[in-house]
């Protein structure tokens, strides 16, 4: 099983303020359909109570939670080694949020599914720090800001060194 961590990150590695995204980048939503289509995400609570439709159609959705909650269209786990155990048998994996699963999967993540957004924010909510050395980049792609994209963003896909 392949495992890895896909995240819109600004400026100074912030990701979302009031358990919101930071800003709204249709292309980077469309990249990240793309990625996830037909895999298995795994997210905490919050990052699911914040997705507008509920669960993300034609993935197999996990929700961490430490209550006896269920979620509509998803499984639920109690911890990341819970979720991990439940997928044991899937090609690909994404931690899609939100920080404390970003925190507590970055250490034993494969690959790093990045959008830099190139722009300073009012955040709440930040990724970790990334050590670029432990990491190999495998691609990268730049976007100009354009009348519907507000900001200049870079996707970079990361694989960790062995």
């Amino acid at each position: 099983m392949e495992t890895g961590i896909i995240v819109a990150i600004a400026n100074h590695n912030a990701i979302g303020k009031d358990n919101k995204l930071l800003c709204h980048l249709p292309g980077d939503l469309k990249h990240f359909k793309d990625i996830t289509t037909g895999h298995t995400v795994i997210m905490g609570r919050n990052t699911f109570l914040s997705l507008p439709k509920g669960a993300l159609p034609h993935r197999r959705n996990i929700v961490l939670s430490f209550d006896d909650e269920t979620f509509e269209g998803c499984e639920t786990a109690r911890s990341v080694d819970e979720a991990l155990q439940l997928c044991q048998n899937d090609d690909k994996v994404f931690f899609i949020g939100g920080a404390s699963i970003y925190h507590q999967t970055y250490p034993i993540v494969d690959k790093l599914y990045l959008t830099f957004v190139h722009h300073d924010f009012e955040a709440d909510t930040f990724f970790p720090e990334i050590n670029f050395n432990e990491w190999e980049k495998t691609w990268s792609e730049t976007h100009e800001a354009t009348e519907n994209t507000p900001f200049s963003f870079t996707y970079e896909n990361y694989t960790r060194k062995k």
